[in-house]
């Protein structure tokens, strides 16, 4: 029987080509097979070994949990034909990646594997807004959630008690957060920063209220972050970009 190749969980980042490692560039490069999500931009895949299969294994929240199955299955597979194999991941891999399944299914058929961590979104967005997530005196803890549930859990996810709150995969279910911290006595002024491709040339970013935010946001053509609290609130002398000034335009009140 040949030998089982080795499988490396490769975090790509938020988007931008050049914020994914540098470990993780050189698997690209070297892989003989990369199974990529759908949100890994094209970019990204020209850093792949222009010999590697590329296998695109797209998968967005809120699917049935076959699909899921069916990538697990592939990764077997792959490292049963294949020496080098990379899952590529938006973001970081043990960030909402489904990881843990993953790395189950392939410690169970014994196979090698390897996490290789990237740049997950939210401190991108922190970065891409200059807002620092934490603030001395104002801000001591933060929490990354998604209100997306697996197909069999019904309802909404408890929202975390912390000072700052990034909800991954926002979009419409940041307006329902929204009201919730304001039915929960969260202040109508509390800043919020939406961000929506993050890294990328046609990345938007929206400055906000929780109060606003409940009545709705714009139509999104893309991933969209939401940061909310008070370590969010502009500085004094906080410059505006060409990406938040556009962006206002599209905002729905």
């Amino acid at each position: 029987m040949a030998a089982l190749g080795k499988v490396y969980l490769v975090g790509a980042g938020p988007g931008a080509q050049d914020l994914i490692t540098l470990r993780g560039a050189r698997l690209l490069a070297q892989a003989d097979v990369v199974l990529h999500d759908a949100l890994v931009t094209p970019e990204m895949l020209e850093l792949c070994n222009p010999d590697a299969e590329l296998i695109p294994v797209g998968k967005r929240c809120g699917q049935l949990s076959t699909a899921q199955a069916f990538i697990n299955k592939q990764l077997v597979d792959n490292a049963q034909k294949f020496p080098l194999v990379v899952r590529l991941k938006g973001g970081d891999p043990m960030m909402f990646g489904r990881a843990d399944e993953e790395l189950r299914a392939l410690e169970d058929a014994g196979i090698e594997v390897e996490v290789v961590p990237g740049i997950t979104t939210a401190l991108a967005a922190a970065a891409a807004s200059k807002q620092p997530l934490t603030k001395r005196g104002v801000s001591r803890s933060v929490a990354f959630f998604t209100s997306s549930t697996a197909p069999e859990h019904d309802g909404h996810t408890a929202i975390p008690n912390t000072d700052t709150l990034v909800q991954y995969m926002g979009g419409r279910e940041a307006i329902a957060t929204a009201q919730r911290l304001l039915d929960q006595g969260r202040k109508p002024e509390t800043p919020v920063v939406v961000i929506e491709n993050c890294s990328r040339p046609d990345q938007r970013i929206l400055r906000l209220t929780i109060a606003s935010l409940a009545r709705g946001l714009g139509a999104a053509h893309g991933p969209v972050l939401v940061m909310l609290g008070e370590a969010l609130r502009q500085r004094h002398h906080q410059p505006q970009d060409a990406a938040e000034q556009e962006s206002e335009l599209r905002h729905v009140a």
